[in-house]
């Protein structure tokens, strides 16, 4: 008997350990995955790519969210690294990771710890060869090996290399942010350079110019001066530059032929810039001037010094200006001028904006960093070489999102989102799909919208717009759209009638393939009344209408671009005993007698008030 107990307790026992295994397998099942953040984005971060480290309890599949992806879809018990896609420079604050496993079950949402991006490298030159670099918007700088002990006096980035050009003839090349430099060197002292649309430009003494596609193999161009030129810029589709004695020449030709501009001023100028459809030089004795139309004529403005300004630049809707004693001026139109303190009385030579920051160098290895051009701040260069160019890493901006197009009579009007650290836009067009960079383009776009007008009505127009940074380097380009302008009201829109019937006319209209009628027994017609379409003359027989009935008409011309511009109204009554009616400046004038004539008509219907 105790045998046969002892059996029925085992049994027992081992029902309730398999139950209780059972019930928490299946707990097990329901269980959602539990993510936490291990090793965050180090910010800022000069990786494009970098990397982020979560844990998971469970295995499962990633989805991400916010502005980061990855090429890592799946996720196992334990840590897991992944490599975010490449991501522009920026802050990241939205992005977030979830894990579903296999059951289905999903898990908390991983918020990403911000971080921000910021590919950009800083690189200042100077006496002796002095070349430094920052990688941190200018805050910390490291000394380069430059291989030359000549003065430098400027230097550029494009096409992912850097130049700098001094004494000498001095050019110098790198292709690895900074790191290491190829002599490109010339014969004639070098002021200025820049870069814009793949053509980097070296401007010197004695009227010297060369041009180069990659900063390894330079052309002279003939200026036509015997005058030093002290620094050069790109906009509009214009280079500019300048030098002693007032000297402006400009070329629209990537440098080839140039052509010398009358400036008003015998002082040497000796830095200048573009933004918002506007030229700005500067140089002795406090000089500034301005030029709206291209370059071609030029306004002395007053600046409130007589310090010698060195080098000018626009950044954050601000122009600033930097020159002897520390000074640095700003204006948000180059017109008018403040003084700001920069807390040195060190000359300053040039400066920079990039990445939100303005950066200023200078006398004794003077380093100044400002995010609005009025408040700024000293860094420590490491050394106590005079800086005299300053410049950064150009990325590709973004494209313009949320472009918008509407189209008017003789216009297309464009709108979309302004792209941070963009100096203008360009805009692509054609009358057919498919708008590429080698497109039509619109180089005079200043803000984030833009009126194309003087087009042919009822026509299609296919649009891209691209941001252009301070360089003059085309960004990426935005989504294509499109807008018709419309075809014309046609003119001289009549109605008579008679009978149950009524006939229209208009004025045909040039380029239309056909017409839409619409019509209402009530006044006031638009285009959501009963319409008559594939109307392919300039006229129209309604029948069937109802006698003693006050019919309205508007009329629109129509091609494959859409339907154009409503016509004025027109109006027809009909009556039985109506032998005529016929409508002229919106008014109806009816013969209810054989023997009447119309002028009789209009006579009486004016007696009446008609």
């Amino acid at each position: 008997m105790n045998k046969i107990i002892h059996i029925i307790l085992i049994s027992l026992f081992s029902l309730t350990i398999f139950s209780c295994a059972k019930k928490e397998k299946e707990e097990k099942k329901t269980e959602a995955p539990v993510l936490t953040e291990v090793y965050p984005v180090t910010t800022p971060t000069a990786d494009p790519t970098p990397n982020y480290t979560f844990s998971s309890n469970k295995a499962g599949t990633i989805t991400y969210g916010g502005s980061c992806s990855s090429g890592t879809t799946s996720a196992t018990s334990g840590n897991n690294t992944i490599t975010f896609l490449t991501l522009s420079d920026g802050t990241y604050s939205n992005c977030t990771i979830i894990v579903t496993d296999s059951d289905g079950n999903v898990s908390n949402t991983l918020e990403v710890t911000t971080f921000i991006v910021n590919t950009t490298l800083y690189v200042a030159v100077g006496d002796s060869g002095t070349i430094l670099t920052s990688s941190d918007n200018g805050i910390s700088w490291n000394s380069m090996t430059s291989g030359t002990s000549k003065l430098l006096n400027d230097v550029t980035h494009g096409n992912s290399i850097f130049v700098t050009v001094g004494y000498g003839g001095t050019i110098l090349t790198s292709s690895d942010n900074g790191t290491t430099w190829n002599d490109r060197s010339k014969t004639k002292r070098l002021w200025g350079v820049t870069q814009a649309y793949s053509t980097f430009m070296a401007v010197g003494n004695s009227g010297t110019i060369y041009t180069s596609s990659d900063g390894t193999t330079w052309t002279s161009r003939t200026s036509n001066t015997s005058k030093d030129l002290e620094n050069v810029t790109y906009g509009n589709s214009t280079f500019v530059t300048v030098g002693s004695s007032g000297t402006i020449l400009t070329s629209s030709d990537n440098g080839s032929t140039w052509t010398s501009r009358t400036s008003g001023t015998s002082n040497t100028l000796e830095g200048v810039t573009y933004s918002n459809n506007t030229f700005v030089t500067v140089g002795s004795s406090g000089t500034i001037l301005t030029s709206s139309d291209n370059a071609t004529s030029w306004d002395n403005r007053t600046s409130g010094t007589t310090q010698n300004l060195h080098d000018v630049t626009y950044g954050n809707s601000t122009f600033v200006t930097v020159g002897g004693d520390g000074t640095i001026l700003t204006s948000s139109d180059g017109t008018t001028w403040t003084s700001r303190t920069s807390g040195t009385l060190n000359y300053l030579e040039d400066v920079n904006y990039a990445n939100s920051t303005f950066t200023a160098v200078g006398q004794s290895g003077t380093i100044l960093t400002s995010s609005d051009g009025t408040t700024w701040t000293s860094r420590t260069s490491g050394t106590t070489n005079n800086l005299y160019g300053v410049t950064t890493t150009t990325t590709t901006l973004l494209a313009p999102s949320s472009l918008t197009a509407t189209g008017a009579a003789g216009q297309v009007t464009l709108d979309w989102t302004a792209v941070s650290s963009a100096r203008g836009y360009t805009v692509y067009w054609d009358n057919s799909t498919g708008v590429s960079s080698s497109s039509t383009a619109i180089t005079s776009a200043i803000t984030d919208n833009y009126t194309h007008s003087g087009l042919d009505n009822g026509t299609t127009y296919y649009y891209k717009v691209a941001a252009i940074d301070s360089a003059g380097t085309v960004g990426a380009l935005s989504s294509e759209v499109s807008a018709a302008t419309p075809l014309p009201a046609p003119d001289n829109l009549s109605a008579s009638g008679a009978n149950n019937t009524i006939t229209l006319t208009w004025n045909s209209v040039c380029g239309a393939t056909g017409y839409t009628l619409y019509w209402d027994n009530v006044s006031g017609i638009d285009s959501s009344d009963t319409a008559i379409t594939s109307i392919t003359n300039d006229y129209y027989t309604h029948s069937n209408m109802d006698n003693g009935s006050t019919y309205y008409y508007k009329v629109a011309a129509v091609n494959s671009s859409g339907t154009g511009t409503l016509s004025s109204v027109a109006s027809a009554l009909l009556s039985a005993n109506i032998q005529g009616s016929q409508t002229y400046n919106a008014h109806t004038y009816a013969i209810t007698s054989s023997a009447m004539t119309f002028a009789e008509a209009k006579a009486a219907a004016a007696a009446v008030g008609g």
